[in-house]
């Protein structure tokens, strides 16, 4: 079991655009319900896409940079990076089968 990685700022690089395999970031707020809905739903998924997929949470509040940078105005915003580049976005709380349909489609 890997689970979920949780980077900032300064690791985002070495943890979402470096990585051999796809990475779906989770922007998210310790104070978002919809980010804390979803969040057993990633660790299951974490594990169900394990070595398939990387998950990677981005806290907004500390990682203001970050969340700047790819333009994440609502949370949780979920995004799927392959080789570097950010290929597809969803905003919003999902039930767990579309997440795994937006995961199936884009890695």
């Amino acid at each position: 079991m890997t689970g979920i990685v949780n980077t900032t700022d300064q690791d985002f690089k070495a943890d979402v655009l470096e990585s051999d395999v796809p990475v779906l970031v989770d922007f998210w707020a310790g104070w978002c319900a919809p980010c804390k809905a979803i969040a057993p739903v990633l660790e299951d998924l974490a594990n169900e896409y394990d070595g398939k997929l990387k998950i990677v949470k981005v806290d907004v509040t500390s990682c203001e940079d970050t969340a700047v940078q790819y333009n994440i105005r609502n949370i949780p915003a979920l995004l799927i990076f392959k080789d570097g580049q950010a290929v597809a976005q969803q905003v919003g709380a999902q039930p767990r089968s579309k997440l795994a349909a937006f995961i199936d489609q884009n890695i």
